[in-house]
C-alpha cells in the first residue's frame, strides 16, 4: 500500500479546511456596496434585499455607500476586493453597461464581476408639461418636428437611462429636442412641474404621483408592456416604434472568483424573496418589478444591454474617446 506523502497530507487537510470554510459560510458581517448615494432608488433596493439576506442567511448585512466617477469607484473598489464571499457589489445598470461606453474604467464588467441576480428592474417615462400640446408621444414628436432643437427635455444627469433611452428614440422618430440635465430626477421633475422645461425623462417611479395628480402627463413608457399602474399610458413601442424597449435595473454580483456555492447560496436566497408577496410589495411601493434572476439570465441580460446602451452613448455623442 503506497503511503502518502507530506505534500499530499498538507493538501487535502488545507483543501478540506477550505471546504469547511465555504460550507460555514456565512462567518461574519456581509457588505454589499452601493455607488450611489443614501436615499436613491439604487440604495433603497440595496437595504430591502439586504434585509431580506441577512434574514434568510442569519447574519448582518451591511449596506457601503461609496460614490462618485458614475459609480466606477465603487465598481473598482468591488472588482478588487476578496472575492470570499463577504464584500458583493449592489449596482445600477448605468454603472455596468453605460459608463464604460462613455468613460475610461479600471474594471471589466464582464471579466472583474460574477453575477448574481437582477433583483428589481423600472421603466422609463416622458412626461410632459400639461401646457404642451401633446397627449401621446406620437403627438410630441409631431409637435417637435417643425421645431428641429427648440423644444427642450430633462433628464437626471448626462448619461443618465432617461437621456440615453430619449437619444435612442429621437434618432428612431428623426426629430431634434435639446437636452438639459438636472443634478438628479427630482430635480428635473421639479424643472417640468414649474415650466422651466416642458417634457421630462425618466424613472417612471419619479413621475407617476404627479401624473395622477394631473400636475405632469406621461405620454409613453419604455417598457415592453404597460404599466399596472397607469394601463392607459401606451408603450412607446405601441405608439409606432416597434420593438423599442429600455429599462434600468439594479443587481447583485461578486467579484469574479468568488466560490460556486456562494453565489448559488444567494441566487436561490433571491429567487426565494421573489416568491414572498411581502418582498415584491415593497418594491411596488417603489413602482418598480421585483425580478430575481439566476446568475445565467442576469449574464446574458447584461452582454444585450451593453449592447443596447453603446449603441445609445453613441447616439447621444457621449462615446468615450
Amino acid at each position: 500500500m503506497r503511503v502518502p506523502t507530506i505534500a499530499v497530507v498538507a493538501a487535502l487537510i488545507v483543501s478540506g479546511i477550505t471546504m469547511e470554510a465555504r460550507a460555514a459560510w456565512p462567518e461574519r458581517p456581509i457588505t454589499f456596496v452601493v455607488p450611489y448615494a443614501a436615499g436613491g432608488a439604487n440604495d433603497n433596493s440595496a437595504r430591502i434585499t439586504a434585509l431580506w439576506v441577512a434574514r434568510a442567511l442569519k447574519q448582518n448585512v451591511i449596506v457601503e455607500n461609496r460614490t462618485g466617477a458614475n459609480g466606477a469607484i465603487a465598481a473598482e473598489f468591488v472588482a478588487r476586493s476578496p472575492a470570499d464571499g463577504y464584500t458583493h457589489f449592489m449596482t445600477a445598470s448605468p454603472t455596468m453597461v453605460i459608463v464604460p461606453h462613455m468613460q475610461k474604467i479600471n474594471y471589466d464588467p464582464f471579466k472583474s464581476f460574477a453575477p448574481i441576480s437582477i433583483i428589481d428592474a423600472g421603466s422609463i417615462a416622458i412626461a410632459v408639461n400639461p401646457t404642451l400640446p401633446a397627449r401621446t408621444f406620437s403627438e410630441l414628436v409631431a409637435y417637435a418636428k417643425p421645431r428641429p432643437n427648440k423644444l427642450d427635455y430633462a433628464t437626471g444627469a448626462a448619461g443618465s437611462t432617461g437621456h440615453l433611452s430619449m437619444a435612442l428614440l429621437l434618432k428612431q422618430a428623426a426629430i431634434t429636442m435639446t437636452h438639459v440635465p438636472y443634478k438628479g430626477s427630482s430635480a428635473a421633475v421639479v424643472a417640468v412641474l414649474g415650466g422651466h422645461v416642458p417634457v421630462y425623462v425618466g424613472t417612471l417611479s419619479d413621475g407617476i404621483e404627479h401624473h395622477k395628480s394631473g400636475k405632469l402627463r406621461i405620454i409613453g413608457v419604455s417598457s415592453s408592456k404597460r404599466s399596472s399602474e397607469l394601463p392607459d399610458v401606451p408603450t412607446i413601442a405601441e405608439q409606432g416604434y416597434p420593438g423599442y424597449t429600455t429599462a434600468f435595473w439594479n443587481a447583485l454580483l461578486a467579484p469574479a472568483g468568488t466560490p460556486k456555492n456562494v453565489i448559488a447560496t444567494l441566487a436561490e436566497t433571491l429567487r426565494a424573496a421573489c416568491r414572498d408577496a411581502g418582498f415584491n410589495a415593497k418594491y411596488q411601493a417603489l413602482n418598480v418589478e421585483a425580478l430575481c434572476t439566476t446568475p445565467e439570465q442576469f449574464s446574458e441580460r447584461l452582454q444585450a444591454d451593453s449592447a443596447l446602451w453603446k449603441e445609445a452613448v453613441k447616439a447621444s455623442g457621449m462615446a468615450a474617446e
